[in-house]
């Protein structure tokens, strides 16, 4: 086979993916999944896996329980103890998720990379157009993009001792977050429903911004410390104000199915030296660290 015949029929493979993925009805795609996975039934449950299973690298070795009620239950599992063991080095903030790492570096006159050439804006994306006060200070601070494949573990955890002082909700789209998307769809983090975290570091006083981003199938990310849902037919505030302290590797919430985590840390602070664009990286290992003389 031929160089160009090889890149014809990956251009062609990546083409059907896009279609059938994206192409759709997405957001009635979205809500049907979201009725049809929570379906307690042992066949349907079993099947279901199954046939998921022929299209991800889903593992289970890591699962707290290995039965589930239904497909639901099993996109959102638990872990069993010890699973995921947290770095306690008081100087690092560790991923919030299981997850491949995209796209990382610096935030640029208010700019980042979601594939090389797709460049979109920060106060797009964080909904805070008018608020000049958040994007100044993340002006040439960091950014790292956490992919979740629909087989990896979907709960998020707390990067460090924390206080999550506001949530900010975004509707939108449901567009598959997969690479060939990315490549495809000008800013499409900006264009699909998302919410903001931000959280105020304990002690130094940091602020650590996270934006989980839904994706179709998905559409539903679940917040435990405001016992809150954020999903296509959610209609409250956009806003949400809130206290939350919460411990480093504590569980914050869960996406239903596999989406994209964003996290924004100041200039200041910097890069875990082992994270590299395509790591994988599990909850609990190092993604930034705070400069030696502070502590987290």
């Amino acid at each position: 086979m031929t160089l160009r015949s090889a890149f014809a029929r990956q251009f062609q493979r990546e083409k059907i993916n896009f279609l059938l993925t994206n192409r759709v009805p997405r957001r009635q795609l979205t809500r049907f999944m979201g009725w049809f996975s929570k379906i307690e039934h042992p066949w349907i449950c079993r099947a279901s896996i199954a046939i998921w299973r022929m299209f991800t690298d889903l593992e289970l070795r890591d699962a707290k329980y290995s039965r589930f009620k239904s497909l639901h239950e099993c996109f959102t599992r638990e872990l069993r103890e010890g699973a995921r063991p947290v770095c306690e080095d008081p100087r690092v903030l560790v991923s919030p998720c299981d997850a491949i790492v995209g796209a990382t570096g610096r935030v640029t006159r208010g700019a980042m990379l979601q594939a090389k050439g797709r460049p979109y804006s920060m106060a797009e994306l964080l909904g805070d157009v008018g608020d000049a006060d958040l994007i100044s200070y993340y002006g040439d601070g960091w950014y790292t993009t956490l992919r979740l494949t629909s087989g990896m573990y979907h709960r998020f955890h707390a990067p460090a001792d924390c206080r999550v002082e506001k949530v900010t909700y975004l509707s939108g789209d449901t567009w598959n977050v997969n690479p060939i998307a990315l490549r495809r769809v000008e800013r499409l983090f900006c264009r699909n429903e998302r919410a903001t975290l931000q959280c105020r570091l304990i002690p130094s006083g940091h602020l650590i911004t996270l934006v989980p981003i839904a994706a179709i199938l998905v559409a539903s990310i679940r917040l435990n410390f405001l016992d809150l849902r954020l999903h296509l037919r959610y209609d409250g505030p956009e806003v949400i104000p809130c206290d939350s302290t919460l411990q480093k590797g504590q569980e914050m919430g869960c996406f239903e199915h596999g989406s994209t985590m964003i996290v924004f840390a100041p200039p200041e602070l910097s890069l875990s030296a082992t994270v590299s664009e395509g790591q994988r990286l599990l909850v609990g290992e190092p993604l930034f660290r705070l400069p030696t003389a502070e502590r987290v």
